[in-house]
């Protein structure tokens, strides 16, 4: 897909704030420092709409980025980030949930993991909860260029493996380094709107 247009609508803490057009959204997520703002960046060829930050637990609100007038993707906070308070986890999984769960317009969500490394409970957890919930998951194996060739398919089958990757779902290697997997992450992001 080519994108010519893409913008920051809002930060949505809850319903009442969400985007009133109805347009299909695509929400992103995955653990704290994964690497879905360069994912962003790197799918809408853009280095700064969405600030890439060295500090874990950045990302407080549903961030809203409209692509060329027709879909969002929605940037949901990292999981798995200790230095954030238990307070502060539990008002983002109710945000979160509250979005997940009643959002009409979410047709997918695109789940972030880093191909390097197994997944981690919180990863495996939040795969389930979208499959319970009946939402299509695209997931998207990250930093790719950081494998050697001759291991990549091995960390790609450790990471279907694992999360337990359902027939109708996808696993995507990716590296918004190199934009390797970026047309085929499209391709599908594309099949599921």
């Amino acid at each position: 897909m080519k994108v010519v247009k893409a913008e920051f609508i809002i930060s949505a803490a809850s319903k009442k704030q969400y985007p009133t057009t109805n347009y299909p959204e695509i929400a992103l997520a995955g653990r704290s420092n994964v690497g879905k703002s360069s994912f962003i960046n790197r799918m809408i060829q853009r280095k700064n709409l969405v600030r890439t930050s060295s500090k874990p637990g950045k990302t407080q609100t549903l961030n809203f980025y409209l692509i060329n007038d027709s879909m969002y993707f929605v940037d949901v906070p990292g999981y798995g980030y200790a230095k954030v308070s238990k307070k502060d986890r539990q008002q983002w999984g109710k945000m979160m949930e509250e979005y997940f769960e009643s959002r009409e317009t979410l047709k997918a969500v695109v789940l972030i993991t880093d191909l390097r490394h197994v997944p981690t409970k919180d990863d495996i957890q939040m795969y389930n909860y979208l499959k319970y919930f009946n939402i299509p998951v695209l997931v998207i194996g990250t930093k790719l260029d950081k494998l050697p060739k001759t291991k990549r398919a091995k960390h790609i089958n450790q990471t279907k493996k694992e999360l337990n990757v359902h027939s109708g779902d996808r696993l995507i290697a990716f590296s918004a380094e190199t934009g390797e997997g970026k047309d085929e992450a499209w391709k599908a992001l594309k099949s599921l709107m």
